[in-house]
């Protein structure tokens, strides 16, 4: 299900000519970008592109970035990473709650991500799946306008990723914060997002609408063709053989 018509007419991030360079070399090269508000935004590109440069730019986290323009982004922000960075002397509750009050919100939360029970667990007694839903949890426990996740999944093996993809649609789907998934898997892309974007030599190369309602499969067909433009777009052919 798609963002209400009106949700989407007040941008939730704005970046106007953001720049950011590493010891000489441009990562991203005045980068124009506007996220409407309940947005869920996909992140494509080869390692090394600039991906998570940019996601730590809309976090607030990189304060050498420059430009001509601005960057704007809401005041509630969230970010999940590839780990969980569960802090292993705190329980999961207090994990989830790190920075913020209300004890009944947090094991509601918890609740949502499917993990209502594990309040007092210690984060060595949870499955990797297990420490990805807490650190969902904790992200979404302070109601973020924006989600950043920098390739979460990654470190999942494939059914469990399938099961987290499920996950992260329904939030969403609740909450509607707008959304900007950094991820290398570009069926990942695809079966989450309703746009998608390719970085490639600092600049959006491709800005790729899936218009597909959710749920979405991976068998679907007809999301073969979204597949290839975007494979191309990172220069990838599939061999017919």
């Amino acid at each position: 299900m798609a963002p209400h018509t009106e949700q989407l007419t007040r941008p939730a991030v704005r970046l106007r000519g953001l720049t950011r360079s590493f010891d000489g070399r441009t990562v991203l090269d005045g980068i124009d970008l506007d996220i409407p508000a309940g947005q869920f935004v996909a992140l494509l590109g080869h390692s090394g592109s600039g991906k998570s440069t940019l996601l730590r730019a809309v976090a607030g986290l990189d304060h050498e970035v420059a430009g001509s323009g601005r960057l704007s982004a809401p005041e509630r922000v969230s970010v999940v990473f590839q780990d969980s960075r569960l802090l292993p002397w705190r329980r999961v509750l207090d994990n989830v709650l790190l920075g913020t009050d209300g004890a009944d919100r947090g094991r509601e939360t918890l609740a949502e991500v499917g993990l209502a029970g594990r309040e007092r667990a210690w984060p060595t007694e949870l499955s990797g799946g297990e420490a990805q839903r807490a650190a969902l949890a904790r992200s979404l426990v302070r109601e973020p306008e924006l989600l950043l996740a920098d390739e979460p999944f990654g470190a999942l093996d494939a059914l469990t990723r399938i099961k987290m993809h499920a996950l992260l649609r329904e939030l969403w789907k609740r909450h509607r914060p707008s959304v900007l998934l950094v991820t290398h898997d570009v069926d990942e892309a695809i079966v989450l997002a309703d746009r998608v974007l390719v970085l490639e030599q600092g600049r959006i190369g491709l800005d790729l609408t899936i218009d597909r309602p959710h749920p979405r499969s991976y068998r679907d067909p007809l999301l073969g063709e979204y597949r290839e433009r975007l494979l191309a777009a990172l220069g990838v052919t599939e061999d017919p053989a």
